[in-house]
């Protein structure tokens, strides 16, 4: 449908150590060039490497998950039916997490089908998307007393959406990363039941290229509050931050109002997005 960790040290801190670090390798004789090898293989205000998984596993049917399921890091890909890893709406998951779920320490792969489902109220740590499919995780809880948690992670080659909300209730990113996307969350633009949705988004980091970082609903009174964004390789700043949409429940592609905070829909002030 449309609609839809660690902590990063910011670049001048970075700047500050390799500064300390090159003093410090100077005094024992190290030199210049043996220091450039050693701390500037990564872009500056890059975000942090992605981890190297431990063994694989085929899923040909969706694995149901109820209470926690802890992957070890394996990497997880879709086989048989789960193979697709196109757009089409339909999708099974490659998990579907029960009411209360805890899915952590999991990479998932290529084919990865549609993602993640949750049912309702779940927690998704630690887990990684290697080359989205339909969408990474997509939450349908239907109580707005329910609470989806994101922490840790990432997720990258989405072509769209990487977090679906088309349920009921609060949706808490921490502490996750996202590379060459469309959205990072969208809140479903014309599902044909809609809900009020919350979503916060704290120390984030997004890598370009990419579209929107969250798009809401202004008219079913939708929020989103942001903090602690950190935008990389974005310097003419295309990366729409917030954008408001005027939902519907008629299938039609929803209506974009606009961008930015606004002190309503979109809860956030200039210095909680940095560009680095």
């Amino acid at each position: 449908m449309t609609a839809p960790a660690e902590q990063r040290v910011r670049h001048r801190r970075r700047v500050t150590g390799r500064r300390a670090l090159i003093a410090a390798a100077s005094a024992l004789g190290i030199t210049g060039a043996a220091i450039v090898t050693t701390t500037m293989l990564s872009p500056a205000g890059a975000a942090s490497s992605w981890p190297t998984a431990k063994g694989s596993q085929a899923v040909p049917s969706t694995i149901k998950v109820s209470g926690t399921y802890d992957g070890k890091l394996k990497k997880f890909f879709g086989s048989g039916e789960l193979g697709g890893s196109g757009q089409e709406e339909g999708q099974d998951p490659i998990f579907e997490l029960a009411d209360g779920a805890v899915l952590k320490n999991v990479v998932i792969g290529t084919p990865a089908a549609d993602g993640v489902h949750c049912r309702g109220t779940c927690t998704l740590e630690n887990v990684w998307w290697l080359d989205v499919g339909e969408d990474a995780a997509t939450f349908k809880g239907k109580s707005s007393s329910a609470v989806y948690k994101v922490i840790g992670g990432g997720a990258k080659n989405a072509d769209d959406k990487v977090l679906q909300f088309n349920g009921a209730g609060r949706l808490t990113v921490t502490g996750f990363q996202v590379e060459n996307f469309g959205k990072l969350v969208r809140t479903c633009g014309n599902c044909k039941t809609q809900y009020k949705r919350t979503v916060e988004l704290s120390d984030i980091d997004v890598t370009a290229p990419g579209k929107s970082i969250v798009g809401v609903n202004a008219n079913f009174g939708d929020t989103a509050t942001l903090s602690k964004i950190r935008i990389h390789g974005d310097g003419k700043k295309k990366i729409k931050t917030c954008t408001r949409f005027e939902g519907n429940t008629t299938g039609k592609e929803p209506k974009e109002l606009g961008s930015g905070p606004d002190g309503k829909t979109c809860r956030f002030s200039s210095s909680d997005i940095t560009y680095q």
